[in-house]
């Protein structure tokens, strides 16, 4: 892409905008907007529709859970979210996942995480870090799905029936789950790398899902995996 990438910063710290705002711009990423609470960021975003946007958890007046949400669901075109977080293992970080967010980040990343990380989901990728998310998601989507089979309610499956998805769809999204790459997939499937892209295109298109992260959350979430069925390889983001 030859058009610069454009970023929204939303965080009520002074400090971890500027120097969010001097890394990115030192890479040639252009912030062009900053907000200091979740209402700012849902208007900010509207107003200068940016590629993607670097989100705090923990702000006033509106959360960044609340704002990812309102973005998210808004018209085709929105941008990515980042969620920003001085916690790995924090249940507002597991909500943004589900609400779309394509990954998130640790406040103390260095400016070349900070910098890859906003390319990769400006290009459509999910910003996977395996270890982090598949532990962030194993502690809280499991209670999320015994929460939902004890009330009976399909709200957490919401336009995600696994029954849509052919029995090679079902055992690749399984393994994509785990935190296999796409050559991993592969590798294990004995298929061709393009044959798996098109099984994960085909997966997150059938189940509404923008990216792996959402992936790996609603496979929790529904029962396809359960906590501590995760591979040691897999340690890349890929494309989906």
């Amino acid at each position: 892409m030859t058009e610069p990438l454009r970023v929204l910063l939303a965080d009520d710290q002074t400090l971890v905008r500027t120097g969010f705002r001097l890394i990115l711009g030192a890479d040639g990423i252009d912030v062009v907007a900053e907000a200091t609470n979740g209402i700012e960021a849902v208007e900010a975003v509207r107003r200068t529709r940016p590629d993607v946007v670097l989100m705090d958890v923990r702000m006033p007046e509106m959360d960044g859970l609340e704002a990812t949400r309102r973005i998210l669901g808004g018209a085709p075109g929105e941008p990515r979210v980042i969620i920003l977080t001085t916690f790995d293992l924090d249940r507002y970080v597991y909500a943004a996942l589900s609400a779309g967010a394509s990954g998130f980040l640790l406040k103390d990343v260095t400016p070349e995480q900070l910098t890859a990380a906003v390319r990769t989901v400006r290009t459509g990728d999910a910003l996977l870090a395996p270890a982090i998310t598949r532990r962030l998601v194993e502690r809280f989507a499991a209670a999320e799905h015994r929460h939902s089979t004890r009330r009976g309610s399909g709200d957490v499956a919401l336009h995600r029936d696994l029954a849509s998805l052919t029995p090679r769809e079902l055992e690749v999204f399984g393994l994509l789950a785990r935190g296999l790459s796409n050559a991993e997939l592969a590798a294990r499937l004995h298929l061709a790398e393009t044959t798996v892209k098109t099984h994960v295109a085909r997966i997150l298109a059938k189940l509404g899902l923008r990216d792996r992260v959402q992936a790996v959350v609603v496979a929790y979430e529904t029962g396809l995996v359960s906590a501590g069925e995760h591979e040691a390889a897999g340690q890349s983001t890929e494309p989906a």
